[in-house]
């Protein structure tokens, strides 16, 4: 039942912008730097001469839990909206199946999506090295798949959040609101206490910490927030 409804919303985000948003949040991100190392490429290539791909990863790595959280907000948005705007949530939940199946075939979607997004900008990476000239023959594959997917599970709770704020809320000011406020504060996570769910994308990465404590508190309190959302989601009534 699952499996029939993820693949419905498939068909329903097609045209509602979430694979362009998708590319677009990865692709920015790498423009980013690749311009940033266009326009200071002497200084930075001796800056990190002693390893130029960590250097690289290092640049990307600052921009990445902000990017996560906005990435979360408005991708939640955008699959809450296709049913908020069509005014279909009545006639979704008349149909013969579960508000349960309905709920997860939508974080699964979001869950997905995001996946997607870390996927292109772990590719991309490889790609915007090669073309500043870092050589094929030291890769860090397994770093910059870190890079992408470690930070990614530890702002796991804020997709779940979003997505039950998203999904029950039709005014979505709240949600964005929030969103757009973590993101900003993430900007400071490496100053935050490791209990601090802000601070889990940066700690998932950083080499001084043990990335499985942030990763599995993300997964972790992400559960929790999906089944607390879900139970929220079966009792709420609709419009």
């Amino acid at each position: 039942m699952i499996g029939k409804a993820l693949s419905s919303d498939f068909l329903k985000i097609r045209k509602k912008g979430v694979w362009f948003l998708v590319f677009l949040g990865s692709v920015g991100l790498l423009a980013m730097q690749a311009l940033n190392f266009g326009l200071r490429y002497d200084y930075m290539i001796d800056h990190y001469k002693t390893d130029l791909w960590l250097g690289l990863i290092r640049e990307i790595f600052s921009f990445v839990p902000i990017a996560l959280y906005l990435g979360c907000t408005l991708i939640a948005s955008l699959i809450a909206n296709v049913e908020h705007q069509n005014n279909s949530w009545k006639q979704l939940l008349a149909l013969p199946i579960s508000r349960v199946s309905v709920f997860t075939a939508k974080v699964l979607l979001a869950f997905i999506a995001m996946g997607v997004a870390c996927l292109i900008l772990s590719a991309g990476t490889v790609i915007l090295g090669i073309l500043l000239g870092f050589g094929t023959d030291n890769i860090p594959y397994l770093t910059i798949l870190k890079l992408s997917f470690l930070p990614y599970l530890g702002a796991l709770p804020m997709l779940a959040l979003q997505l039950w704020m998203s999904l029950t809320l039709k005014n979505q000011a709240l949600p964005i609101t929030l969103g757009i406020t973590a993101a900003i504060a993430s900007m400071f996570s490496a100053s935050y206490p490791e209990f601090v769910p802000l601070s889990w994308p940066f700690l998932s990465f950083v080499s001084e910490v043990k990335p499985e404590l942030p990763i599995g508190a993300g997964i972790i309190l992400a559960f929790i927030v999906y089944m607390v959302g879900m139970g929220h989601f079966r009792r709420k009534d609709v419009n």
